[in-house]
Formats: structure tokens, C-alpha cells, sequence
């Protein structure tokens, strides 16, 4: 009887083994410090994370020939971004970004469902030449950096932690930011607050500001996808809002942006400047991109069809400019034979007087 009871608990010992190794790689994997090269790099995430190995990874590279119009897609909706109201916004470095909590009577229409606001976040570069910082890409072509405004399904699930990992779960909209010549008044909100926050784990509250500001002006021209969180866990919960239009800010904002956090805690001796915090494009796996507009009316040019374009207006100025020069010169011709027709004619007119006035005048008579 006692063997058996041995035996039964050994079963049941080893019943649970899978159990505790899955539960013990759980916790580790939770525990886990990942980065965005290295050791815990991107090409290892999947390792520690196997969602990041999936098929409908993000971000993707966006080809606009290959998009496919949706004329349901109406402009997304920003509810309450403009209406922040007097509380401070909470600011902190996480590590790999700077993240900006945003109140939960912030959300977005315009989806299936209505869509919570819970956080913002940026992705950049490091400043070298040629070298983009944006996760999403258009062409190929990636932008300087890239904006993130982060919303949970609050129709269909109680919070954030239930819904990042269903499928519905998640709305991103996606900002590409480029620079120009002119500061960005919105992205100071963000930007000159940083100092704040420069070590990771740091946090600060910020004034609350206008988080619209931070958007394109037209919001009805983007692309939608379904995909992934860009940074581990990579949940495959998202529905991704990329907009076609350009955010400009400053050459020295962006520089701030670069130059500006740690990825390093401040009690840490080595400090390691947080850059480079963007996921390469994965493979989109046949998932169809869809786009709001046709792709005539806002699809990205080729370098060949710009080239086209430029020569096309060259011509087109010299051409005209050819055209204005002959109807001058025509004009001016034209002018100048009715003028010499007028002065022959007053010339004439001179003559034939001069002429009537001799005929009329009486002949001198001869003295005898």
C-alpha cells in the first residue's frame, strides 16, 4: 500500500515537471533584459519570446504599389487628445524609449470598436548620415523617427494587460517624422521635459498638453494592417494605423531626441546612450496592406517618375517661355509696322497739304 502511494506521488512528480519548467521559462522569459542588439539583440528575441517569431510581425515595409484600396476606411478619430485638462501627464524612461501614460478618457473612433488611449512612445536613429530611425517604412525608405500612440480595445476587454494579447486587441497609429526647417511646437511638450528622464527607470510628471498636435493634419490618408508590438512580447494583437503623411520637426529636436536618454540606470558607472531603438521590417507573410486612398491620388513617386516630372516641367517652362518670346517679338513687330505705317501716312498727309496749299495760293503777278 505504501508503494503504491510512492508510486502514485512519483506519477504525479512527474506530471508536474513539464508544468514547473513551463512556468520556471515563463518567469525567466518575463524577467528577461532585452535589447535592440547584442546578446538579448532582435534577431534573438524569439528565443526568449516566441510570439516575435510569428507571421504577422511588425513593423513591415510598405509598398505602395502593392496596397490594396479600401474605400470603407473612414479618417480615425481622435477623442479627447485635444481636451487634456489640468492633471500632468506621467513621463518615464523605460530603457528602450521614452514613454508618455496618457488619461483613459483619451481614445480613437473610427474602427471596428472603440479604442482606450494608454500610452505614447518614440523610435529613432543615432544621427549618422543616411541612417533612418523609423520602424515602419514606406518604399523602403525609412523616415528620421517614429511616433506610437497606444490604445487598448475597451469594448471587448477591462484593460490593457487582457487585451495585448488577443488578436483585436490593440490599435496603434503610426507618425513618421521627418525633418525640416521650422520647430515643432507639439513635440517641445515632449522633448524639453527629456532631462527630466535621462536614466533608465527615471520618471517625471510633464504639463499636459494637446497630444493632437503631435498628429498629421489630414488623418484620412493611411495604411492598415494587422500586426505586432514592435518590442517583446511581440504580441500579434494590433491593428495598425501607419499614416501616409509627414511630421516635421527641427534638425535640433531630432538631435535632442538622438542624444538626450540613457539606456543606462544612473547608479550604473558605463553610460550607454539610448539609440537606435527601432525593429528592423519583418516579413509580411502575405498579409494584404490596405490603403484609405486610391493609389493615384497620395501613392509615393519613384525616383525615375520624379526625374520624369522635373524634366517634364523644364520642358514645359521652356516651352513657354519660347511661346511668350515669338508673341513678344510678333507684338513688337506688328507695333513697330503700324507705327512706320503711321508715320508714312502723317508723312503723306504733310505732303499732300503742303501740296493743296500751293495749288490753292494765288501766283505773284509780273510788274510791268
Amino acid at each position: 500500500m505504501g508503494r503504491r502511494v510512492n508510486m502514485d506521488s512519483l506519477g504525479l512528480f512527474v506530471l508536474l515537471i513539464p508544468t514547473f519548467f513551463h512556468w520556471t521559462a515563463a518567469s525567466s522569459a518575463d524577467e528577461i533584459s532585452w535589447s535592440y542588439s547584442g546578446i538579448a539583440g532582435q534577431s534573438e528575441w524569439s528565443e526568449y519570446f516566441p510570439d516575435c517569431g510569428g507571421t504577422s510581425q511588425s513593423p513591415v515595409d510598405v509598398i505602395t504599389t502593392q496596397t490594396k484600396y479600401d474605400p470603407s476606411l473612414v479618417p480615425v478619430t481622435p477623442l479627447g487628445y485635444s481636451q487634456h485638462g489640468n492633471q500632468p501627464f506621467s513621463m518615464h524612461n523605460n530603457g528602450h524609449t521614452v514613454i508618455v501614460e496618457l488619461p483613459e478618457w483619451m481614445g480613437l473612433g473610427g474602427l471596428p470598436w472603440f479604442f482606450t488611449a494608454v500610452q505614447l512612445h518614440l523610435h529613432w536613429g543615432n544621427g549618422g548620415p543616411g541612417v533612418g530611425g523609423s520602424e515602419h517604412t514606406i518604399n523602403g525608405r525609412s523616415s528620421d523617427a517614429e511616433l506610437h500612440v497606444v490604445h487598448y480595445n475597451a469594448e471587448l476587454y477591462p484593460n490593457m494587460s487582457a487585451a495585448m494579447t488577443q488578436r483585436d486587441g490593440l490599435a496603434v497609429l503610426g507618425i513618421l517624422i521627418e525633418t525640416g526647417e521650422e520647430t515643432n511646437p507639439g513635440f517641445n511638450n515632449i522633448l524639453n521635459y527629456m532631462s527630466r528622464i535621462r536614466h533608465a527607470d527615471q520618471r517625471a510628471f510633464i504639463p499636459a498638453f494637446d497630444v493632437q498636435s503631435l498628429l498629421p493634419k489630414d488623418l484620412g490618408l493611411y495604411y492598415r494592417y494587422n500586426g505586432s508590438l514592435t518590442t517583446p512580447p511581440c504580441y500579434q494583437s494590433v491593428i495598425w494605423t501607419v499614416f501616409h503623411e509627414r511630421v516635421l520637426i527641427s534638425k535640433a529636436q531630432l538631435l535632442k531626441m538622438e542624444m538626450m536618454l540613457y539606456s543606462s540606470k544612473v547608479q550604473e558607472v558605463d553610460r550607454m546612450l539610448l539609440q537606435d531603438n527601432f525593429r528592423i521590417t519583418q516579413p509580411l507573410n502575405h498579409r494584404i496592406i490596405f490603403a484609405s486612398f486610391s493609389a493615384e491620388s497620395g501613392r509615393e513617386l519613384s525616383s525615375g517618375e520624379v526625374t520624369a516630372i522635373v524634366i517634364g516641367v523644364m520642358c514645359g517652362c521652356v516651352g513657354v517661355a519660347v511661346i511668350i518670346r515669338f508673341i513678344v517679338k510678333t507684338i513688337r513687330s506688328k507695333e513697330t509696322e503700324k507705327s512706320q505705317e503711321i508715320k508714312t501716312d502723317l508723312a503723306l498727309t504733310i505732303t499732300s497739304k503742303a501740296e493743296r496749299k500751293e495749288e490753292l495760293s494765288p501766283s505773284p503777278q509780273t510788274e510791268p
